[in-house]
């Protein structure tokens, strides 16, 4: 960021477009480059500073965001009216820009749940883990009956029983791509460190079967593991009375475990963002950017997603990449979502969605650009599959859709102990078990969605802070969460409709 001003700001000097900081009228005359608007223009969105002819690329962070579809004078409203999809291909340059980051100077630490397998967790909840939809109802019977019960209330470290219900575990192939990412779904939160201890239910006859999940070797380190079938337990209310009792065993063995200190290096955090505007690569992108360096330096691991919203921008996490092989990873999935929207019909650009272009945003690659950035500037350490298990520190890139529950599902699989989402046209979400913190990319919005916004980026737009005095910030906020101060979407209940696996293939 350059230079700014309080009606407009240019973010690059290579740029051809200034991005609104406010409502503006046509005629008004913009302070710094002085050009006069020739259309209102709402807060946001771009507005040429310098003749684009058409077919010429329109830049935005020195960087192609697509090409103008005709002629564009200075002053003119830059959007989907006049912008498109260009030629996006860049030299990915594999570990080419890695640039080690340098050990935090003092270490910090957060009060989390020590568990048998080594890692740590920020909340203790139990989970009834469902096997398939079929399940779904009697594992939210159970959860509701335990919850009501005298021994529940007095239960001191124990966040809530929790039923994890999906769509899907049947009709489905049961050696193919959408099989494995359900399992390695379902496996991940049947051994996630915010679990105290699980009960697995099943229907009994379904696709993804109970017996498969548990394996051959114990689900869960510490023994906390329970599983059972509905069909096998006298149907649903022997099942529930039984599983009850289960809990009951659970969570009282889980009441065990406390709080202890906890270097900062053993916090997984998911970098999220959803309701995107023209703000967010400006605000709480880059400084959810500064405080995931943060954390790296602390030795912390960071999770970037959302494959389709890297796209265009994917060389610049390439050239960060540790190694060549790390680098083709990320390649190779995005090969791979080339393919899997064309054989459907679709295109990579059917992203940006309605409400992100009502916010300023054009074409996936401006989107992308500003979604990099929550990522830092830390090296890429390594790519991982959806669900996969996170067995490396640092920042790490896990494959998924853009689609926020699908994402943030993924990421609590692979490990994510808590989630940090920016938003600017306000998303209300929650994702038991990982608290989610929510960051405001502009102030108009945090005012109005206050009681759903953790913190408010808007005001490094408004020339308050800086970038790195609010990455800081949501780096402390990482810390207090972590500890147990319940973020805003815990204290508003959510998180019991946020658990959304991912469904590749044939329903059959």
């Amino acid at each position: 960021m350059t230079t700014s001003s309080p009606d407009s700001i240019l973010l690059h000097p290579g740029d051809n477009v200034e991005i609104a900081l406010g409502n503006l009228a046509k005629g008004a005359r913009l302070s710094q480059s002085e050009v006069l608007l020739s259309a209102p223009v709402t807060r946001g969105h771009k507005i040429a500073i310098r003749p684009i002819a058409a077919g010429d690329p329109v830049l935005r962070y020195g960087q192609i965001i697509g090409a103008a579809t005709t002629d564009i004078a200075p002053g003119d409203h830059v959007h989907t009216h006049n912008i498109g999809m260009s030629e996006h291909r860049q030299d990915y340059d594999f570990a080419k820009d890695i640039a080690a980051l340098p050990a935090a100077s003092e270490a910090k630490f957060f009060m989390g749940y020590p568990r048998s397998d080594g890692r740590f967790g920020t909340r203790n909840y139990i989970g009834v883990l469902t096997s398939v939809n079929c399940s779904g109802s009697v594992a939210r019977f159970m959860a509701e009956q335990a919850e009501k019960t005298s021994w529940f209330a007095e239960l001191e470290n124990v966040d809530g029983i929790v039923p994890i219900v999906h769509g899907s575990g049947c009709g489905m192939g049961r050696h193919d791509e959408g099989y494995d990412t359900l399992f390695r779904t379902l496996s991940g939160y049947a051994k996630h460190p915010n679990f105290g201890g699980i009960l697995l239910v099943g229907l009994g006859c379904e696709a993804m079967q109970v017996e498969d999940l548990v394996g051959a070797e114990k689900l869960r380190h510490d023994g906390n593991f329970h599983y059972m079938t509905i069909q096998n337990s006298g149907g649903t209310r022997q099942t529930v009375e039984r599983g009850v009792d289960i809990l009951r065993d659970i969570a009282l063995r889980a009441n065990k475990v406390k709080r202890v200190r906890v270097p900062a290096s053993e916090l997984i955090v998911g970098l999220q963002c959803g309701g995107s505007d023209g703000y967010s690569g400006i605000t709480a992108n880059p400084a959810l950017g500064y405080a995931s360096d943060l954390l790296v330096r602390q030795g912390g691991t960071t999770i970037l997603s959302e494959t389709p919203e890297i796209y265009g921008a994917e060389h610049l996490l390439t050239r960060r990449a540790i190694s060549v092989e790390v680098g083709q990873k990320l390649v190779d999935r995005i090969n791979w979502w080339e393919n899997y929207t064309s054989v459907r019909g679709g295109e990579m650009n059917n992203n940006p969605s309605p409400g992100n272009k009502r916010g300023g945003l054009t074409t996936i690659l401006e989107k992308s650009l500003g979604a990099v950035a929550k990522g830092g500037t830390a090296p890429l350490t390594d790519v991982y599959q959806f669900g996969q298990i996170i067995d490396k520190k640092g920042f790490v890139f896990m494959d998924s859709p853009g689609y926020d529950p699908c994402s943030v599902t993924g990421q609590i699989a692979s490990g994510a102990t808590l989630i940090a989402f920016t938003t600017g046209r306000g998303s209300v979400s929650g994702y038991i078990p990982s608290p989610c913190i929510k960051l405001s990319t502009n102030t108009a919005m945090y005012e109005n969605m206050h009681e759903d916004m953790d913190i408010n980026c808007g005001d490094i737009a408004d020339g308050n802070v800086t970038i790195e005095d609010k990455g800081h910030e949501i780096f402390e906020m990482f810390l207090r969460v972590a500890s147990g101060t319940e973020s805003k979407s815990e204290a508003l209940g959510f998180g019991n409709a946020e658990f959304v696996p991912w469904q590749i293939g044939a329903v059959m």
